[in-house]
């Protein structure tokens, strides 16, 4: 069959919507664009049966929305795969009723998959003519089974939602009981991996790309964080062999020339299996040659932890803090505890000096929950502000939080009444869609304050101090753009 995968560019006054790989969502009038490891091993996956698969992302390539359309006219699929989420999912029924319009000659069928039609599958087949939902995480493997229901007549798994003469038909709760082990390396030529490898602020060394040791995150308690869109993906947290992931690592090493790799497992596997592959990862010798990035929780790592990832070559160490509140963060069941973060991040750096390492800590942010005041926000906004002038903490995010649909959230709101609007299009983090006691215009001030706050005499006197390369000063420039254009998205 022919296939695509593909990403039709959305843009607003506001921008192009960034929205692979992303647990959040943001527009951005500033190329930018995140690798889509799931996505990329479905194309993987369909490519290595023998399919004739394309990859059409119109975001990253910056197309507009009918070049997008005549490039996918030119492939001429049969099946359309599209990731999506809610606050672009009323564009996508737009483009999708485009693209198979009633009574149309048209053959393909189109495959919706993501969070927000996880959460609510009904929604699109009664808003659109898609024809098929994968629903969970691992729709990589599902649309496979798909592509071999459709050539040879293999029974469809769970998960899957489909229209009918008669309505719609599920084959009921989606599993992820796949072997993640089984998958194959990704084809990163195939899903032109370079798109992704330059325009993206987290990478330091050009180019860069994205990989998972694992799908998503091992925090279960209570079911995982409250906010987070990923845990309506994953219920269940799964890892890759050690081994099996330095195995990847070597072929990007070899292949691609790249420089830095990020995991974006939801949080990286930590005790044994970190020890086993920062040793491992020594021993072969790919820290000479990679820099190394992941997604972590505050509370878990001690002083030798961080010495290790120190020796391996990790910099970038993304950590939620959320709010600076603790019955906040205890609310979301985050499982942290805000007045340790501190001593950690003086221990993280301890081990980083200690040994000869570069680690950079980013930390994330949100405002605008229901029961937080005006100076519960200015609490976060200050601990932000406190960490930088402290150099204890490199980077960060801020955003409005936003209750996805499926969320333990999004079904806190509904029991509170505490939802303003189920319009989508406003889920985009560029206001608030919960009611709260601090009005619109300061939750964006208070935004805006927190990436200006990285932007002092002091902290950028620092950075250009810390200046040893090329990269170093690139990295900066960047960052320093990026934190004014977010700066000025909140005004």
């Amino acid at each position: 069959m022919r296939i695509v995968i593909g990403y039709p560019p959305v843009r607003t006054e506001r921008g192009m919507a960034r929205l692979a790989q992303n647990r959040q969502f943001f527009w951005s009038k500033v190329p930018s664009s995140v690798y889509p490891v799931v996505p990329a091993c479905a194309a993987t996956l369909l490519k290595q049966a023998g399919h004739e698969v394309a990859w059409l992302d119109g975001i990253a390539q910056n197309w507009t929305l009918e070049k997008w359309e005549e490039e996918l006219q030119k492939f001429s699929p049969e099946i359309l795969m599209i990731e999506t989420k809610a606050p672009v999912i009323k564009h996508h029924w737009e483009i999708i009723n485009k693209l198979n319009p009633p009574n149309g000659r048209i053959k393909l069928k189109i495959v919706l998959v993501g969070d927000h039609v996880t959460a609510l599958p009904k929604e699109s087949l009664e808003n659109c003519r898609v024809d098929y939902i994968l629903t969970g995480g691992n729709y990589d493997f599902l649309l496979l089974n798909l592509v071999n229901h459709l050539t040879k007549k293999e029974k469809l798994e769970p998960g899957i939602w489909s229209r009918t003469a008669k309505g719609f038909r599920s084959t009921g709760q989606f599993s992820l009981n796949q072997n993640l082990n089984l998958m194959p390396f990704i084809n990163r030529d195939l899903t032109k991996w370079q798109l992704y490898g330059y325009n993206n602020g987290n990478f330091k060394y050009l180019p860069g790309t994205y990989i998972m040791a694992g799908r998503d995150c091992w925090w279960r308690r209570e079911g995982g964080c409250s906010f987070c869109s990923w845990t309506i993906l994953y219920p269940k947290f799964a890892t890759r062999t050690v081994d099996n992931v330095l195995d990847e690592i070597g072929i990007l090493i070899e292949k691609s020339g790249v420089r830095e790799i990020f995991d974006d497992t939801g949080t990286f596997p930590v005790g044994s299996w970190l020890k086993e592959f920062c040793e491992k990862l020594i021993a072969r010798g790919y820290h000479k040659k990679v820099v190394m990035g992941c997604n972590m929780r505050f509370g878990v790592l001690k002083k030798e932890d961080y010495k290790l990832l120190a020796r391996a070559n990790f910099r970038f160490i993304l950590y939620g803090v959320e709010s600076a509140n603790q019955k906040t963060v205890d609310r979301l069941t985050k499982g942290i505890t805000i007045d340790k973060i501190e001593e950690e991040l003086k221990i993280l750096k301890a081990a980083n000096k200690e040994a000869g390492g570069q680690l950079e800590p980013h930390i994330t942010c949100m405002i605008g929950y229901p029961w937080e005041s005006q100076a519960d926000a200015q609490k976060t906004v200050n601990l932000t502000k406190d960490f930088f002038k402290k150099d204890l903490i490199s980077t960060l995010q801020a955003t409005i939080v936003i209750p996805y649909p499926g969320t333990k959230l999004y079904k806190e709101c509904e029991k509170n009444d505490w939802l303003l609007t189920k319009d989508w299009n406003k889920y985009d983090m560029s206001e608030p869609v919960m009611k709260t006691s601090v009005p619109a215009k300061n939750l964006k001030s208070l935004v805006s304050s927190i990436y200006s706050s990285r932007l002092t005499p002091g902290f950028v006197i620092k950075k250009l101090i810390s200046v040893r390369t090329v990269d170093d000063l690139n990295f900066y420039f960047r960052g320093g753009l990026a934190a004014l254009g977010h700066a000025f998205d909140f005004k």
